[in-house]
Parts: C-alpha cells; structure tokens; sequence
C-alpha cells in the first residue's frame, strides 16, 4: 500500500520502456500487440488507481500514501494525495484508456504513438502527487515533450508550427517558475512542498528598480509563479497557443490536452499560489477576476466566429477556464468547489465534444463546419451523443457542466457583483456558438453527395462514450461525490488563506461598514 502512487506513476513509464524494446518491426502485428499492451497498462493503472481512492479518508485534509526517501544530492522522492489532487489522477486514469481506444485506428508509427501516450500518462500522473519542487517541476515540464511529438509527428497540415508554439508558450512561461524555486529554497532551504506550504515567506512591501512593490517577496514569487500557470490553463491573453495545437492534433492528442494538461495550471494555482503565496493571492485577486470574465466573454465571441469544429471547441475550452480562475481566486467554499467541480466535469465533457469531432473527421478528413449538414439522417446515435455533450457543455441542469459553473459563479458573486454579472453573460454565449454548432452539423436536409453514404458510429466508438456520458450524468445529479471529497481539503486551504491575510486598516474597515 505505501508503494501505490509510484506504481501508478511508472507502471505506464515502465510498459513504454518494454513495447520500444521488445516489440519490433513495423508490421500488423507489431502495431496490434502496441496496442493491446497499451490498452491493458492503463486499464490496470486505472483499477490501482481505484484502490487508492477507496482508501483514502477525506476527513483527514493532510496527504496520503506519502512516500518519503532521499533520492539525488540531498534531494527527496516525496509523493502523495489530498483531497484536491487525488481527483486529479483519478480524471487521468480514466480518461486514459478512452484516450488508447479513440486511437486505435491510428496506422502510422503506431508503436511509437502508443509509447508517447504511456510516458504522457505518467507524466501527468507526477505532477498531481509529486511533493517536492524539483520533482513537481520535471514532470510538469517533461510533459510537454511527448505531447509535443504527439502534435509534431501525428498532426495536421501545420503541425511543425503548433507542435513549437505549444513547446515555447509552456517552456519559457515555467522558466520564470524555476527561478522562483531556486529563491525559495535558498530562503527556506528545503524543496519539501509540504513544509513550504506553511512557510512563511516575506509579505513587507519592498524596492525593486524603484518601484515600491505590494506584498513584496510574496509579490515576485507569486508572479513567476502565475506566469507559468496562467500560460498551461491557458488564461487570456497567453491563450493563443490552443486553438492551433487542438486544431493540429489528432484526435487523441486533443482529448488529453483539453482533458488533463490544461488542468495543471489550475492545479498550480491551488497547490501553489493559494497557500505559499496568501498574501499577493489576495492582492492580485481583483485583477484575476476580470481578466477571468474577459476571457470567458471574449473568447466566446471568438468561439462563434469560428468555422472549424476544434477551433471552436478549443475556444470554448479557454472561456470554460475562465470560471475556473474565477473560483478558485474567489476563494471562498463555493467558488473553490466549483472550481475543481469544473475542471473536472470540463475534462468528460470537453474529451468527448473531442472525440465526437474525431468521429465524423475520421470519415470525411475535415472539420470545417460547412462541410456538413444533416447529418442526423445518416448518423442518428452519433447526433444524440453529440447533442448530450452539446447541452453538457451549455450547462444544462442535470449535467455536471452545470455544477461547476453554477458553483463558481456563486463564489465570485460573494466577492465582486459586476464580475459576477459579467461572467453570468458567458452562459448565454457558450448556449449561442454550441447550438449554432450543433445545428449547423447535424441538422438540416442532408444534400452533400459525400454525407449520403456516411456510416453512424462503430460499435467501437459507441462504447467510448458510455463511461463519458455515465459520469457527466453521475456527477450532475449527486455531485456530493466530489465535493465531500475536495470539501475538508478546500476548507483547511482557505482558513490558511484568510488567516495570512494582513488585518484592514481602520480607515479601510470604517469604509466597508459603510
């Protein structure tokens, strides 16, 4: 039991290993066997995941299944859960052997693409249960390599230039992170997140260039901290990178990416900023708000002006992170909630809007929206599958995209009126470009020559959606099974939070009492 979070974390690290090898030549049978043995790794590597989870007591807010042993030059191999990360990897290895499945057509290098999906899912896996800096900071940022071939090699017609704009966004945004990891270790002399998360760095206003600086250390670290976070979400206006990695992807490259990577800035911001930086969290909460409701404003109305189906689901995807910042900076019960709720309801709703793209992309090779219609003629389960995620994505009531974003508005209303009203209006865009969507591809006259001999999904593909569909349901109806998970953990962060918040000024309370 006190080895499951590392067995979780190599095992598909280790079957990589084994299928580049022992498995050889490029023939079918090769490409089947690399399947399989992908498949059966993640599959297992769920059912472990599994096993962690019924363990774990969410009563108790401290992390568990900690492993603890000196690794490298005084470094430490440190891992663990709590109560908001263990969801984290439960998302991850869920959604993984989806992810293989919704690949199995693939015919080029499909070894190779198998062995960048299981050291991908690894990867991912760390930076949820790594409590150590250094450890944190290379999973975080050798993720970015496998997806990059995934973009590089497999993707569309401009895959180079998505596949080095990606790379660059999320590299040189983590670079300002390292450095701000080597000053604090410098300044605590340990990389043990644990202990520096109740570290107490220094929140005095100071110099820097002649600029007085609000919050100072506190400020510089919480910055560069933000530069990384905000870049992977990604938040507005560091958000251009997306849409042309989604768009060049292949399918399964774009499941992940929406599903798992882009939820690690989230995950930064709750693990990091909130709790080793309270004091700059605070100061730079009314900016994050509405840089938040910009973004889930702006990028809706770019989502409606689009003419390619990922393009828009992937603008869709910035505008959904929006009411995540927005909850999680609210930060206060509900917002935090339905901050995490969103992430994770994003990660089965926004996956499947993925592979429904996939499904009809595989068949015609184009998601240009004008190139259908109809399409409920031909294609009458796939158009009620897309349809569901459809009205998901909307929020409808009964769905889990609902919760979270019922939740965070919630949150930022307690804060800030005119944000909140703000961000409320995204509900309404993200209802105008998913219907206009929907309508625009499935119904009408079916009257292209090329869509009249198109086939309905595949007994295969039609199975990659039922455990999608299960839990966005699941969720939208009991959503207690999250939140009495994150409730305990989310509690104790913000009673640090708003502990190491300074006392207001008597000028500052005389105002707020009138």
């Amino acid at each position: 039991m006190t080895h499951l979070l590392s067995i979780i974390t190599f095992l598909p690290i280790v079957a990589a290993a084994i299928m580049a090898l022992l498995l050889r030549g490029d023939d079918g049978a090769a490409a089947r066997n690399a399947k399989w043995l992908a498949l059966i790794t993640t599959t297992a590597t769920f059912l472990i995941s599994l096993i962690v989870l019924i363990g774990f007591d969410p009563a108790n807010t401290g992390f568990q299944f900690v492993e603890d042993r000196e690794w490298i030059m005084g470094l430490k191999y440190k891992m663990g859960v709590d109560g908001i990360s263990i969801l984290f990897v439960m998302l991850t290895t869920f959604l993984m052997p989806i992810t293989i499945l919704s690949a199995w057509e693939v015919k080029t290098r499909v070894k190779e693409y198998m062995i960048a999906f299981l050291v991908l899912e690894g990867l991912m896996i760390g930076v949820f249960t790594a409590l150590d800096l250094v450890l944190f900071y290379l999973f975080f940022e050798a993720g970015l390599i496998p997806m990059f071939l995934i973009i590089g090699i497999w993707g569309g017609a401009n895959r180079i230039y998505a596949a080095f704009k990606f790379f660059l966004y999320t590299f040189l945004g983590s670079v300002l992170m390292l450095v701000a990891m080597v000053s604090m270790f410098r300044m605590s002399g340990t990389t043990d997140i644990v202990t520096l998360l109740t570290y107490d760095f220094a929140s005095d206003p100071m110099v820097v260039l002649g600029l007085n600086i609000a919050g100072g250390v506190q400020m510089l670290l919480f910055l560069a901290f933000f530069a990384s976070f905000a870049v992977k979400m990604p938040m507005w206006p560091v958000h251009t990178w997306l849409p042309d990695a989604h768009v060049q992807a292949p399918t399964a490259g774009s499941v992940v990416l929406a599903a798992v990577l882009l939820k690690m800035g989230g995950y930064g911001f709750l693990r990091f900023s909130l709790p080793m930086f309270p004091v700059a969290s605070g100061i730079a909460q009314p900016y994050i708000f509405w840089l938040s409701a910009i973004a889930i404003v702006y990028t809706s109305m770019v989502a409606l002006a689009q003419s390619d189906m990922k393009k828009l689901i992937a603008y869709s995807s910035v505008a959904h992170m929006g009411y995540v910042t927005l909850g999680i900076f609210a930060a206060n019960q509900p917002g935090t909630d339905g901050a995490i709720f969103q992430m994770l309801s994003h990660g089965f709703i926004s996956g499947a809007l993925f592979l429904c793209v996939g499904v009809i992309y595989d068949r015609m090779h184009t998601r240009e929206i004008d190139a259908y219609g109809g399409l409920v003629n031909r294609m009458p389960v796939y158009a009620l599958v897309f349809m569901f995620f459809t009205m998901a994505n909307v929020g409808l009531p009964g769905t889990s995209g609902f919760v979270g974003e019922f939740l965070t508005l919630l949150g930022a209303f307690r804060v800030n009126t005119w944000v909140a009203l703000v961000a409320t209006s995204g509900v309404i865009l993200s209802a105008s470009y998913a219907l206009w969507l929907y309508r625009r591809v499935t119904f009408g006259q079916l009257i292209k020559e090329s869509l009249k001999t198109i086939n309905d999904m595949s007994s295969r593909e039609r199975w990659l959606f039922v455990p999608l569909i299960a839990m966005t349901l699941i969720l939208g109806v009991y959503p207690r099974l999250v939140t009495d998970i994150t409730g305990p953990a989310v509690a104790n962060l913000l009673q640090h939070y708003n502990d190491s918040q300074p006392a207001p000024t008597e000028t500052a309370a005389a105002e707020a009492s009138h």
